[in-house]
């Protein structure tokens, strides 16, 4: 049996942040869901799940259409069985959300949680597709100095994450 491995590049706008993840079972888009507009009235998201069972069909839900079809769009492109992709409208963060979407019962675990540029890694073989791991943005350029830690805890402070 031979094994092929392939990238596929998440497509989302820049400032867009999104959550991609493992899943073992349907219930999982409406939990999912409900765990988003329990945490954050009013959020925007599209979120996308890859059955990968029964019709073997991407599953869909959100509050924002354009997010809704980005997240169908990347799922399609992912195609790894129980994934999901969950992507956040401008001014939402996975911070606000992501523990309760870890606490989602049917969640078994996260890739990433970013805005960054991704790659994700895909191991295709005879019987579909399983994603590998993700490659977050770039690689480091060195190790941070004392004006960069300055710089961190300052905008930690200026965007409400630290007082």
């Amino acid at each position: 049996m031979e094994t092929k491995l392939i990238l596929v590049a998440i497509e989302k706008p820049e400032p867009i942040n999104f959550i991609l993840g493992q899943t073992h079972f349907i219930k999982s888009v409406e939990d999912i869901h409900e765990a988003l507009v329990t945490a954050v009235p009013g959020i925007k998201f599209g979120l996308a799940f890859c059955e990968s069972s029964g019709k073997c069909l991407v599953r869909w839900t959100g509050t924002d259409p354009g997010l809704i079809d980005l997240a169908k769009k990347n799922a399609l492109a992912i195609g790894a069985g129980h994934c999901f992709i969950l992507f956040l409208g401008e001014g939402f963060y996975p911070v606000n959300v992501l523990n309760g979407i870890k606490m989602v019962p049917e969640v078994c675990g996260i890739f990433c949680a970013t805005a960054n540029p991704v790659q994700v890694i895909i191991a295709e073989t005879s019987q579909g597709r399983g994603i590998l791991g993700v490659v977050d943005g770039l690689a480091p350029k060195g190790v941070e100095g004392d004006a960069d830690i300055e710089w961190r805890k300052n905008f930690l402070r200026q965007i409400g994450y630290k007082l």
